[in-house]
């Protein structure tokens, strides 16, 4: 069958499959403007009630405005509310037996859905919908739907345990709990699966209908409309859908999209850039290159990374200088300062580019120090040059909003570029480093063709397109547009701005500024739209775009937790208002005509699948493979300092790379000070946090809460009685789950001598659920096909 969901509690034990089984997506796109919905379909496989909680990626900008929940034919309508308040109803209600569930932001790109009080068998559809702007570049449009959120590196010092996922909150990353959904182990699939279905009414022919990573069928309706469906309806979400399209003609008119309601009236503006124009003098150019060598980029991540880092090198000018830092655990520059643009040194480059491997954490803040630092330029030496510095990383970081908030701060006259590396990469943090870098940002799939990639990126720092640009809006009365600081522009795609205005727009504005022929100006009139309520979804791409502003104001505050109540209350306000997910707001709904009933609710966190092309050894460590590995494998995994690193996430892996406290700073010859130990290894993922470095040996069969079971029932019991912590012994019986290596008719036969009793079973990963007496535990334990036994916490 390809696998189950398999369920897992907060402390790390399997329950059962998982009651995430389908996410249906379905996309309707007019021209620039896109509403999509996704269904995810819950259902419970238990006896007894469950919660489910479940951690999923959607697209950095969406507007987030409808959630909701049909049980048993009744369609619940999400509420908006501050964060705060949805919790306590969601709470109240899940006491109370009701069937509810709360939607939460946690990142602009990472959202929670919890649901309370599944019913045994019963199905649960959690609707979903969300507006966007589609990119458009070169006369291209691109729609990119997430599928899974990658495993991402928490920097700092644990302190708790807010959330169900694998890394604990630390002092950077507060909610760092509730940013690292556990991912299926190897061998394993996470076992839901996905369907998408695009439909396109461009208006104009389409040609040129493709998908990055996935196989889809293409059904033309007529020409302007088609629509594009995954070829597999159960595709398994591990990579970004990326679909690509062109019009009949790449020459795409500026754009004016109204519309009005009580709250103003709200315009779209799409205006195209002028045509590239060669630059009067070729300027002198410094190169930074910054390549992410964390153990979420192992494998061919890195190795894509350093192709296309090879050609861009290869494509330097004579008059540049550059240098290399990489960065993992530690950071690494190749030579205290930039060098000229000969032949020795870019081969010097490469050897060093060759060298270079995946492994450790992602320690991104040092890196981008010693990257953005300037240096005044030698008197008498002429102009400065253009100072460009180019970072490849998947993204892989908890702390997204400290970063991008430090190259804003940091970058001054420094343009950041940003190459993502992967097939699902951190979007929201690559877009933001760009933008706060006054740079660009470039996506490369495993698939990707790195020529192409690296062409585009030297057009890019050859010349902008346009530059200083203002718009002028003529005197237009009460208006609010966002973005405040228009970007430069570095290709062909079009500048878009959100406006609200007091009265109907009507009159003339004016695009100005700078390219490399000289100064640029273009009036464009805006006049009330013949349908003035056609373009609804723009008051809340206007309120998403100022609920963004808000958040540039203090993203380490964001972060840290510790924005002002001033700017809490404008994003909450801005949230209830326009019906909008924030990270201050969230969606609520309470089944109010049914209440749950008989047994104890257990909670659930669903695992995710890894994302593809990521190695789950290199980014949790040998450590942290499968179960079964740990029972058959020779005990040679040791670990010589903390478990910190790894990629996206967690710990680097014993026979890899060196931990945290044997890196060396950058320049430097002194030991790093070891970060605290938070991930990596089995103890990260069952959600466990150790600071002291140890030898990780194969896990014993019985899990920690089973060992002396036997012996405390007998001192401690009464009448064979007795609950240790979750675990509960009636009449010397205890609730196991029990992996199997095999389930031949002799190792089910021996379990049975042993008077185990199944209740339940899960054949895609050989799992059977039942009773046994604690005083033969340990005699299970050891019967050659068992590799591990689990209790069944109450």
């Amino acid at each position: 069958r390809g696998g189950e969901l398999r369920m897992v509690q907060p402390n790390g034990p399997v329950t059962g499959v998982c009651p995430l089984t389908h996410t249906d997506v379905q996309a309707d796109i007019a021209g620039f403007v896109g509403r999509t919905r996704v269904k995810q379909t819950f259902t419970n496989p238990l006896d007894r009630k469950i919660e489910a909680i479940y951690v999923f990626p959607l697209p950095q900008d969406a507007a987030v405005d409808e959630m909701v929940m049909v049980v048993g034919g009744r369609r619940i309508v999400g509420q908006i509310k501050p964060r705060g308040e949805a919790r306590e109803i969601y709470e109240r209600a899940k006491a109370a037996g009701h069937v509810t569930g709360l939607l939460d932001q946690e990142r602009p790109n990472i959202f929670t859905q919890s649901l309370a009080n599944i019913e045994p068998g019963v199905q649960i559809d959690i609707e979903i919908s969300y507006v966007e702007t589609l990119k458009y570049e070169d006369g291209q449009f691109e729609f990119v739907f997430p599928m899974v959120v990658g495993p991402r590196y928490m920097p700092g010092t644990p302190s708790g345990q807010q959330g169900s996922g694998w890394s604990p909150d630390t002092s950077e990353v507060p909610d760092a709990s509730k940013i690292s959904p556990r991912p299926a182990l190897p061998g394993f699939r996470a076992g839901h699966d996905i369907s998408v279905k695009v439909n396109i009414d461009a208006g104009l022919p389409l040609v040129d209908v493709k998908s990055e990573l996935h196989e889809v069928l293409v059904n033309e309706l007529c020409p302007g409309r088609v629509t594009v469906s995954l070829k597999n309806e159960v595709e398994i979400p591990n990579k970004d859908f990326i679909l690509r399209y062109r019009t009949g003609t790449d020459q795409i008119g500026d754009a004016v999209l109204t519309h009005s309601d009580a709250r103003g009236s709200f315009v779209t503006l799409i205006l195209q850039p002028p045509q590239r124009a060669a630059a009067a003098q070729i300027m002198p150019r410094e190169v930074v290159f910054v390549l992410d060598t964390s153990g979420s980029m192992s494998g061919f991540p890195i190795e894509k990374a350093k192709a296309v880092m090879a050609k861009a090198i290869d494509a330097l000018r004579p008059g540049d200088t550059f240098n290399l830092i990489t960065f993992s655990g530690d950071t690494r520059i190749l030579w205290d300062k930039p060098r000229p643009s000969t032949s020795e040194n870019r081969k010097a480059a490469q050897e060093f580019l060759a060298s270079r491997s995946g492994g450790g954490g992602t320690e991104m803040m040092e890196a981008i120090n010693a990257a953005l630092i300037q240096t005044a330029p030698a008197p008498g030496s002429g102009v400065a040059p253009i100072r460009v510095v180019c970072f490849m990383t998947d993204g892989y970081v908890g702390n997204d909003f400290e970063i991008i908030d430090a190259i804003k701060k940091n970058a001054a006259t420094t343009r950041v570029f940003a190459f993502g590396i992967g097939n699902s990469v951190n979007r929201f943090l690559l877009d933001g480093m760009a933008q706060a870098g006054r740079g660009e940002v470039e996506y490369v799939t495993l698939a990707s063709q790195s020529d192409t990639a690296v062409e585009r990126f030297r057009q890019r720092i050859d010349a902008p397109l346009l530059t200083d640009i203002t718009v002028d809006w003529g005197g237009l009365p009460a208006l609010e547009a966002y973005p405040r600081a228009i970007p430069d522009l570095f290709s062909a795609k079009p500048l878009m701005l959100h406006a609200r205005l007091a009265t109907v727009p009507e009159g003339t504005i004016t695009l100005r500024g700078r390219t490399p022929a000289g100064d640029f100006e273009r009036q464009i009139k805006l006049e009330p739209s013949e349908a003035q309520n056609a373009h609804e979804a723009l008051a809340l791409l206007w309120a998403r775009s100022k609920v963004a502003d808000l958040i540039a104001h203090d993203m380490t505050g964001l972060q840290r937790g510790t924005l002002s109540p001033e700017l809490r209350e404008a994003i909450t306000s801005l949230g209830v208002e326009y019906r909008l997910m924030t990270q201050f707001t969230s969606f609520v709904a309470v089944e109010e005509m049914r209440i749950t009933v008989g047994g104890e609710l257990t909670t659930i966190s669903v695992p995710v699948e890894m994302p593809e092309g990521v190695s789950y050894e290199s980014v949790f460590g040998q450590a942290g493979t499968t179960i079964m590995a740990l029972k058959s494998a020779p005990a040679k995994y040791t670990f010589s300092g903390p478990r910190g690193g790894g990629g996206g996430g967690p710990g680097a892996a014993a026979g890899g790379v060196a931990p945290p406290a044997q890196l060396q700073r950058a320049a430097r010859e002194e030991p790093a000070e070891p970060p605290p130990s938070r991930h990596g290894s089995v103890d990260a993922l069952n959600g466990l946090d150790e600071s002291v470095p140890r030898a990780a040996t194969p896990e014993p069969v019985l899990a920690e809460p089973l060992r002396a079971l036997a012996s405390k029932v007998e001192s401690e019991g009464k009448d064979g009685d007795l609950t240790v912590g979750k675990v509960r012994v009636s009449k010397y019986r205890v609730d196991v789950m029990i992996y199997l290596a095999d389930t031949a008719d002799e190792t089910l036969k021996a379990l049975k001598d042993l008077g185990f009793e199944q209740t339940g079973e899960s054949k895609a990963v050989r799992l059977v659920i039942g009773t046994i007496d604690v005083r033969k535990l340990e005699e299970l334990a050891k019967i050659k096909s068992v590799v591990r036994v689990e209790p069944v916490a109450k």
